[in-house]
């Protein structure tokens, strides 16, 4: 399917551009490695220099990258990069391109190449890419790479490494619910050997680390044990901690591989299977391994600092080097019933309390068509597919209740509700009709997350910054959100922004509304977050189809959202809900967060007030009735009548 959809483009591109057109964007934009997309990223990466001051020398060494750019990185390997650039120099003389003395020179020239390797690059990936994007779009291509600007970002590393870790452990976990897939590489002998010794160079450059992942050859089986190569070092991996995948039999050479995941009671491993791995320990002669697959869906998990609207920490997917798409901020993605809390919050602004009682009971909508005079039904259904009566307006939120929000949204106003989300951050054109109430606009993730930075902050909205200072090389401020810098005389620089916070909703509202989402964690579809031991508040999000799945939840210093899916959608499997799927790196990212904030609990406004409530009927009952809960209330909303 992919190789007919680029044999697709292929043919368009060769409509509408010419050859060198063609080459222009490729050398712009192709992976040279080491984080360097295009010719001149890679010429300052490997030379320190722009593209036009290379040499044939060095032009030759990057020329001869787009094969394999880690296995001819003039960094890691550079006697094989300069075996490379001599091929790559014989072509060209043979082509006709330069001369025999030409190539004498440049092969005759001592390359030095010049380190500038960041090793937070990897897992600040898609955190500096949207950074770099912004940069080009405000001040343009030129200012960007010849300006010399100093950029300070929100970025906290700290976050950001437990965020990358969650969502890579997270993905790998989903995918073992998912089975084995047959391993798609047989190596015969004489591959193997090739193979081996590829890896033995690679290692002898790098190392092999415990955490680490890589691929290993299947040669045989011991009892528990499936015996495997790497490089030049023996290696095992456990049957038994391999369970996920089925029973597994290793099997002589040309049979055909199979994996659980397809449907059979068996995974057969040929000899010299290419199997993904995990080293768990690198200590004895032979190495311990835990057998692995990439993951085929995708994830994304952005923080943000509720008060300041500050972005800690952004992945948008598990390999920044396998996929640019950002999808903590490019991906629309249905949101389920973790859009429901922006629903239930613009019902405490038209009268609602989180006491009030709202009958679960059947609904039918028809919908006439009027091209063909068809009518259509919906007829919304709880995920557990039953009715519950009676049902206070806390409990329907904490429980996910669809039948309750939509009976909710169709007394408030769809287009009441579509503004209101507006007014919380988010950007995207809602779909104005009751399917609203169960999440069935596209949004991103990051707004999603804006709108419950909201609740998370008692009603300010601070808008999502990844920037907070921007320096040209004389020093002189470009843009900032520091109010100071506006007391310096810099506000008539034009370039200068300060994304000011705005109050969009009370803090009565904003409490209300968190403290109904602290229910969802304590005792509704959240309550795998009570691990943290601390206050949080948060809302699972899982599709009809089970093609989403998210978890948006906040301390009070720190808000984060999780979601997980298929980039080509497809459902993430039976039971694989907001609470499975997308919880876990959550909860995971918040383990290692909040070792950096005290514990707090959120601040209640004074404005609050609480009542003793009957949980059947959401009426007052005496404060000493031992069936008596106390409900929370903004300013003159509590019921007057006992029960």
């Amino acid at each position: 399917k992919r190789k007919i959809k680029e044999a697709i483009l292929a043919w368009r591109m060769e409509q509408a551009l010419t050859k060198e057109d063609i080459l222009y964007i490729y050398l712009n934009q192709i992976y040279l490695g080491h984080r360097s997309y295009g010719v001149e990223a890679a010429a300052r990466s490997y030379f320190d220099k722009t593209v036009e001051e290379l040499t044939l020398a060095e032009s030759a060494i990057l020329a001869g990258l787009p094969q394999a750019p880690s296995r001819y990185s003039p960094y890691r390997h550079y006697q094989r990069a300069m075996e490379r650039q001599k091929y790559v120099l014989g072509r060209m003389l043979e082509e006709g391109y330069i001369t025999p003395a030409e190539k004498a020179a440049a092969e005759a020239e001592e390359v030095v190449i010049t380190p500038r390797l960041n090793t937070l690059l990897d897992v600040t990936a898609y955190f500096n890419e949207q950074v770099r994007r912004y940069l080009e779009q405000r001040f343009g291509e030129e200012l960007l790479y010849t300006g010399g600007l100093q950029v300070e970002t929100s970025i906290n590393l700290k976050l950001q490494q437990a965020a990358q870790e969650a969502v890579k452990q997270n993905l790998r976990a989903h995918d073992k619910r998912r089975g084995f897939r047959p391993v798609e590489t047989v190596l015969n002998d004489a591959e193997q050997t090739e193979f081996l010794a590829g890896q033995r160079q690679e290692f002898a450059d790098n190392g092999l680390e415990v955490g680490s992942e890589t691929k290993a050859v299947v040669v045989g089986r011991n009892g528990d044990q499936i015996l495997c190569r790497i490089g030049d070092r023996n290696a095992t991996i456990s049957i038994r901690a391999s369970d996920w995948a089925g029973t597994i039999e290793v099997v002589a050479a040309g049979t055909e591989p199979t994996g659980n995941a397809d449907g059979n009671d068996m995974t057969r491993l040929p000899l010299g299977a290419v199997v993904d791995v995990r080293v768990v320990n690198a200590a004895n002669e032979s190495l311990e391994l835990a057998l692995e697959q990439e993951p085929l869906a995708q994830a994304a998990l952005a923080a943000i600092d509720p008060r300041t609207g500050q972005i800690r920490a952004m992945v948008g997917g598990y390999d920044f080097r396998k996929s640019q798409f950002n999808r903590a901020i490019q991906a629309q993605r249905l949101p389920g019933s973790a859009f429901k809390p922006i629903i239930y919050a613009a019902a405490l602004d038209r009268g609602y309390t989180p006491a009030s009682i709202i009958l679960d009971t059947p609904l039918i909508y028809e919908n006439r068509q009027v091209e063909t005079g068809a009518v259509e039904e919906w007829k919304p259904k709880n995920y557990e597919e039953k009715f519950y009566g009676p049902t206070r307006f806390r409990e329907a939120l904490t429980h996910s209740r669809n039948v309750v929000t939509v009976k909710i949204l169709e007394d408030i106003g769809v287009g009441y509700a579509a503004g209101y989300a507006q007014k919380l951050g988010i950007e995207t054109p809602l779909q104005r009709d009751l399917s609203m109430a169960l999440g069935s606009t596209a949004i991103t993730p990051m707004e999603l997350l804006t709108a419950y930075t909201v609740f998370a902050s008692g009603g300010i909205l601070s808008p999502p910054t990844y920037i907070t200072r921007i320096r040209d090389r004389n020093g002189r401020i470009l843009e900032s959100i520091d109010p100071t810098d506006f007391a310096t005389g810099m506000a008539a620089d034009q370039r200068l922004i300060r994304q000011a916070p705005r109050r969009v909703i009370s803090p009565e509202t904003a409490y209300l509304t968190t403290n109904i989402m602290e229910s969802v964690v304590q005792h509704g579809t959240g309550r795998q977050a009570r691990v943290l031991n601390r206050p949080s508040a948060g809302k699972t999000g899982t599709t009809n189809d089970l093609k989403d799945a998210w978890y948006v939840g906040y301390i009070p210093q720190l808000a984060a959202v999780s979601w997980i899916g298929y980039d080509q959608e497809q459902p993430l499997g039976r039971r694989e809900t907001g609470g499975r799927a997308a919880l876990p790196a959550w909860i995971t990212f918040m383990r290692e967060a909040i070792k950096l904030y005290p514990p707090q609990h959120f601040p209640v406004p004074d404005t609050i007030e609480f009542y003793p409530i009957d949980r059947q009927n959401g009426l007052l009952l005496a404060e000493d009735n031992q069936d008596a809960y106390y409900e929370a209330f903004s300013p003159g909303s509590a019921p007057t009548r006992m029960s």
